[in-house]
Formats: structure tokens, C-alpha cells, sequence
């Protein structure tokens, strides 16, 4: 199979592309690959909105800017958050156009919310469902367009590079359904596959999030950025054994709701003075704290203070789990601890999404543009990606024609001829990564954690790699090796880190 534009991922990042690509480029073929079905994505699982200054009478574009800088710690590249911050309006004006329908002040007015960091209301949201409103209206969109065609099931083993491994031309992927092994070559490709949550085991995210677009990525040998700054959500619903914690909203906390221990002290106001509305590197580390000073498992949000009804109209997703728990939230708190969450890093990528290899984009959570800094303000994610799909479609129509597929590619070598790896080696590989993440690189760190993640992660990774040789090419082996690859980029990064910054709080330093 030949194209002109490769997407990776069906989340805001890839579909967003692809939807303004087939538009502005009806002649062109788009096709978007996903390793499941296109309505998994971890666009599908935010709760939250988009952070976007509609209201200029009570906000301002520098009251937005300086949020994400505050956030980011002074890490953030500043051209960035001016660019994304400014281009915020339209972008989201063009996503209403395709479909995706928001919550409402009045019948002009769209209802916004705050969020931990922000300074003022500027969350546009769609209930405590926002992602998934998000991916129905995309989807809608992408499947009306003719030159838009989907390819479930198919795996991203690894990129097609050129002779001199500068330029990309596609993907060899496995098509899950048949076990075949096809070249599916580009003239341009974008990685669009989310974030990195199963590399620690307790996250936010969806069981997809195994970070295989970064991998493929590394093994090209395209650049990365900022992977030390892994950030955690302070605020997920504590069950113990559950595979995919439930997320609580920043929302509920800038409803009102307060954080307290098991004694009823509202404990993160001796840690910050903005409390509960401090941002999540701050809040997630009181609470890491807090649990370790009171040798407690979890803490508590309490949103008995907040209006029930309009708990009901504005987080109807979170209300229904608690009631399925057994927790009423009009006179019960709900138990919470921190939990993995987003990649505040990435595939390094310049004004235009491009990495360091041509003809191969970014966006969205696997890339690193520099506008989150060391830690992300809330509900900026999604607008990054909005941004700068429209970057990358612009881009990429400058080059299209001038773009031809190379007669020299390399092409990986993989074997389907022998036994499937025993799910149990998988297991124990998954498991062990995970204990190795959790114990060596979680909220708060030391030099000597570090060392010895490194240490244990390279022997994991010679353990997978050996399972290539003596059996044959699966997603499910893929998925542990990717992992595996991208754990030990994040602990090489957070080693090189000479200072403690947002996500990233290292006791020796």
C-alpha cells in the first residue's frame, strides 16, 4: 500500500490531521492506522476540556500564557505557549465546525470551568466526558470523507527509513486479524499513538498506552526530549487490584472540592497556599507525602461542600462510579491517590511538528513541542494537539508534491514461522517492568533509585529481545519491548536532570 499521509493513532492528535488533511487535500490519500479499533484512544478517556480564553473581558491570552509558564516552571519554551495560547479560538472554533458539541452558559455562551493551575475560568468542556465527545465528532467527520481510509487491527512494528536512516517512508505493520506482515509505505508519517501510562502500571491511561509510537521513534533513531518529567494526576480513584484507576477531574477540584486526610485536615494548604487548586506536580507530591507521613494506602476528596445538582449536570460519568461503588458523594468522601497520567515529553519536534528524521511529524502526547514545560497545566494537552495538527497539515501540503518514495528502503526482517510468546513470560516481563517503575521512578526519587532502575531495565530489555529469536513477531511481545524501551529512555533523562522542577523532584538534589 502506497499514500500520501500515514497516520499513527486515531486520538485528537491523529484524526484532527487527518479530518483537515482530507479537507484541505481532497486529492490526496490519508490513511490512519490504529492497532485496535479507532474509537481506543486515550483522547477517549479525558475527562476535563480544553483550556482556551474565550471570555476577554475576565481573562486574557497573557493571563493563559502565564499559567502555562508558572506550570511549566520555567521550562517551557516560550515561543510555544505564545503560538498555542493565541491560535486557541480557532482551532477550537474549527473543532465545533466538525461537530463537537460543548457545554453552555447560555445559548452563545459556552460554560467554562477552572482547573488546577489556571487562574481564571477557561476550561470548554463537554460534561466529565470531553474526550469521547471530542473522538465521536472526528470520527463522524473522517468516515464522511472519501479520501480517508482506516486500518484497524494493524500494529506499528517499526518505521521504513531511506539508506541513509534521514528520511522516512512509512511503516511495516502486523495486521492482527490475519498475522500477515505488510510494508504500508508514506510519503509523510505521522506518529500520533499517545502516551506512556503501562510503562508504570497504576495510570490514568487506557491499556493501549504502551508508548510504541516514542519506541519506534528511538529505534529510528529520531530525538527525544523532556522524558524525565513523567506527570502524575493527584487525584484517581483508589480501588487496589483495579487494572485502570478511575479518574477523578481536576474539575471537581475547581468546583470546590477539598483534598483532606483520614483526620479531616485539609492538609495541602501546609504544603501550598493555593491548596487543591495548586498545580498537579505540587499537589500529587503533598499527597505522596502526606500518605507516607501518616503510613496511610489513600487519601480523600471531599466534594460534600459542592452543589449536588450540580455535581449531577457537570460530572454525571463520575457521580454514576461512585454510586456503583457503594460511595454517596452528598455525605461520603471518595478516596483517592496519585496515579501516572501524562508524558510531559516526548519525540522532539520543531515549530512545524517535524522530528529530526524527514517526512516524519509528531503530535499530540508522544511529541515534545516545549509547551508544557516540566509539568502541564491542566487541559492544555488537547489544545497542544489542535495547534499543531494544523502546523503539520500545512507543512506537509508545502512538500507534497516535491515528496517521492525512495527506491532505497530498508526494510526489517521479522519471523512468523515460529511459536507465539507464552502469555505467562509476557506477565512476568509486564510485571517486573512495573515493580522496577513503581519502586525506582515514581513521584519522588533518589540518584541511587535511579542507577538502579537503569541497571534492572537493561537486563529486562536483553530478556525481550532474547524472546525475538525464539519466537515469532506479536503486538503483545512489540508492546513489552516498547515499554520496556521507553522506561529506560525516561530513567537515562531523569539521571542527566541537574535540578528539581515540576514533575520532576529528586531527594539529592
Amino acid at each position: 500500500m502506497k499514500t500520501d499521509l500515514l497516520i499513527l493513532g486515531t486520538g485528537i492528535a491523529g484524526l484532527s490531521i487527518a479530518v483537515k488533511a482530507a479537507e484541505k487535500y481532497p486529492k490526496r490519500n490519508i490513511a490512519i492506522v490504529t492497532k485496535l479499533i479507532p474509537e481506543e484512544s486515550n483522547t477517549q478517556y479525558a475527562q476535563g476540556g480544553i483550556a482556551v480564553v474565550l471570555d476577554k473581558l475576565e481573562d486574557s491570552f497573557q493571563n493563559h500564557i502565564k499559567d502555562t509558564l508558572i506550570s511549566g516552571d520555567g521550562h517551557c519554551r516560550k515561543k510555544v505557549v505564545n503560538h498555542v495560547v493565541r491560535n486557541a479560538p480557532k482551532r477550537l472554533k474549527e473543532l465545533i465546525r466538525w461537530g463537537a458539541q460543548f457545554d453552555k452558559k447560555t445559548d452563545t455562551l459556552l460554560a467554562l470551568e477552572r482547573e488546577g493551575g489556571h487562574s481564571h475560568n477557561r476550561i470548554v468542556h463537554h460534561k466529565d466526558i470531553t474526550g469521547s465527545e471530542v473522538i465521536r465528532a472526528l470520527l463522524h467527520t473522517a468516515r464522511e470523507l472519501p479520501n480517508i481510509t482506516f486500518l484497524d487491527h494493524h500494529f506499528a512494528l517499526d518505521l521504513l527509513l531511506d539508506s541513509s536512516r534521514k528520511k522516512c517512508f512509512g511503516i511495516m505493520a502486523l495486521h492482527q486479524l490475519s498475522g500477515t506482515i505488510i510494508p504500508l509505505k508514506a510519503k509523510n508519517t505521522v506518529i500520533a499513538t499517545g502516551g506512556v501510562g503501562h510503562i508504570f502500571g497504576h495510570t490514568s491511561n487506557p491499556s493501549i498506552a504502551t508508548g510504541d509510537g516514542i519506541a519506534m521513534a528511538l529505534r529510528a533513531g529520531a530525538r527525544t526530549r523532556d522524558m524525565a518529567f513523567v506527570q502524575y494526576h493527584p487525584t484517581v480513584l483508589y480501588q487496589p487490584g483495579v487494572s485502570m484507576p478511575f479518574l477523578i477531574s481536576e474539575a471537581v477540584r475547581g468546583a470546590g472540592a477539598h483534598i483532606r486526610n483520614a483526620a479531616g485536615e485539609r492538609f495541602v494548604l501546609q504544603y501550598d497556599p493555593r491548596g487543591e487548586l495548586a498545580t498537579r506536580d505540587i499537589v500529587s507530591r503533598c499527597i505522596y507525602e502526606e500518605m507516607k507521613r501518616t503510613g496511610k494506602s489513600h487519601v480523600f476528596l471531599d466534594a460534600t461542600l459542592l452543589s449536588y445538582s450540580h455535581f449531577q449536570n457537570t460530572f454525571p460519568t463520575i457521580l454514576k462510579k461512585c454510586e456503583s461503588i457503594g460511595i454517596d458523594i452528598r455525605k461520603d468522601w471518595i478516596p483517592i491517590v496519585p496515579a501516572q497520567h501524562y508524558l510531559c515529553g516526548g519525540i522532539s519536534v520543531d515549530k512545524n511538528g517535524q522530528t529530526s528524521i524527514q517526512q516524519l511529524y509528531a503530535c499530540g502526547e508522544s511529541s515534545y513541542t516545549g509547551l508544557h514545560g516540566a509539568n502541564r497545566l491542566a487541559s492544555n494537552s488537547l489544545l497542544e494537539a489542535l495547534v499543531y495538527a494544523h502546523e503539520i497539515v500545512l507543512h506537509i501540503g508545502k512538500h507534497l508534491r516535491k515528496n517521492i518514495f525512495s527506491k532505497k528502503i530498508s526494510t526489517p526482517i521479522y519471523d512468523l514461522t515460529k511459536p507465539e510468546t507464552p502469555k505467562e513470560i509476557l506477565t512476568i516481563l509486564t510485571q517486573t517492568l512495573h515493580n522496577v517503575m513503581q519502586h525506582y521512578r515514581g513521584i519522588v526519587l533518589t540518584s541511587e533509585e535511579l542507577r538502579t532502575a537503569t541497571e534492572l531495565l537493561e537486563k529486562l530489555y536483553q530478556e525481550a529481545k532474547a524472546l525475538t529469536y525464539q519466537y515469532r513477531t506479536t503486538a503483545s511481545l512489540y508492546e513489552v519491548i516498547n515499554m520496556i524501551t521507553v522506561a529506560q529512555e525516561i530513567v537515562v533523562q531523569s539521571l542527566d536532570q541537574n535540578k528539581n522542577r515540576g514533575c520532576y523532584y529528586n531527594k539529592d538534589l
